[in-house]
């Protein structure tokens, strides 16, 4: 009768020992994967399991058209594949393993599964690493995250006994594509070293910014005046107005006056021929007094009643 009662203290503990001794042989045999079917399912979800698990639910044969878990298959055997390399003593009580719809139906039945992929975490039934809460149900992966194995790693890293030492691997696409950027920069800053270099364009640019400034840029931008108005005039009335097209017109017609005054003060008068002299002394005057003239008739328009005018 002693016998009898030792045998039957001792068939769950050698059971238990048996079932866990299966899923190791059968995660070696996998590089770290579990190919499970409804019968491994079991073995590995039992009640009286002292390890944990992570099990990915999909359906990967293409007569199911299910893209998402083509396309997070790779992920998953990824983080799989890592903590395969830890140490026994933690890798051996976390698996990791895969069940296919084709493979174990009925169990995708039992949880009411409809869709795929699926993640579920089995946390120990048994042993130290019970959870304190006594909460035994799995924890299911939210795949807002992506499909990407670093928020992968990152979450199951929560319910194995050590962190998951997933490390993302080198983008030599993206630091190839910095390294041709940085390259192709320097040959263009060296292409147009010359044109910074030289103190006309600085020259240039400076007017350029004078003459925006000057013509009522920052007074727009800090009132945050409209481009034109909603009647499409361009001129706003009164001078405590003023629109963003106005800006563009007014720094124009200031740079071309000054222009036409540079261009008789230093150019007309090294013409060697007098008759092209002449001609170059007509057309300036002619440029100034009539950009003059529409700078009066600006000012008419955005004062009424301005007295004076030249032809327009």
């Amino acid at each position: 009768m002693q016998l009898l009662v030792s045998l039957l203290v001792l068939l769950p503990l050698c059971l238990a020992t048996s079932e866990y001794q299966q899923l190791k042989s059968l995660a070696a045999a996998g590089n770290g994967l579990i190919k499970l079917d409804s019968i491994s399912f079991d073995i590995l979800t039992s009640p009286k399991r002292s390890w944990s698990a992570s099990i990915q639910l999909t359906a990967l044969d293409k007569r199911r058209k299910c893209n998402p878990c083509n396309q997070f298959d790779p992920s998953w055997n990824t983080v799989a594949k890592v903590w395969s390399k830890v140490p026994a003593e933690h890798r051996d009580n976390h698996f990791f393993a895969t069940l296919d719809f084709d493979d174990g139906p009925t169990v995708f039945q039992k949880l009411s599964l409809s869709s795929a992929p699926v993640v579920f975490v089995y946390p120990p039934a048994e042993g130290p690493r019970k959870p304190a809460n006594g909460k035994l149900s799995p924890s299911k992966y939210d795949f807002s995250n992506g499909f990407e194995p670093g928020p992968l790693a990152e979450h199951l890293s929560k319910h194995t006994p050590i962190p998951i030492p997933y490390q993302e691997p080198v983008d030599w696409a993206r630091w190839a594509t910095v390294a041709m950027g940085l390259i192709g920069f320097a040959i263009t800053l060296k292409m147009i070293s010359s044109v910074f270099l030289n103190r006309w364009s600085w020259a240039l640019g400076t007017v350029i910014v004078s003459l925006v400034m000057t013509s009522g840029y920052m007074f727009t931008r800090i009132r945050g005046s409209p481009y034109s108005g909603a009647d499409g005039n361009w001129i706003a009335a009164g001078y405590q107005n003023q629109f963003g097209q106005e800006v563009h017109v007014v720094a124009f017609i200031y740079g071309l006056l000054a222009f036409s005054f540079l261009m008789l003060i230093m150019i007309v008068p090294y013409q060697s021929s007098p008759q092209r002299q002449r001609l170059q002394v007509y057309l300036w005057t002619g440029v100034i007094m009539i950009i003059y003239s529409v700078l009066l008739s600006l000012f008419r328009v955005k004062n009424r009643g301005y007295p004076f005018k030249l032809f327009l």
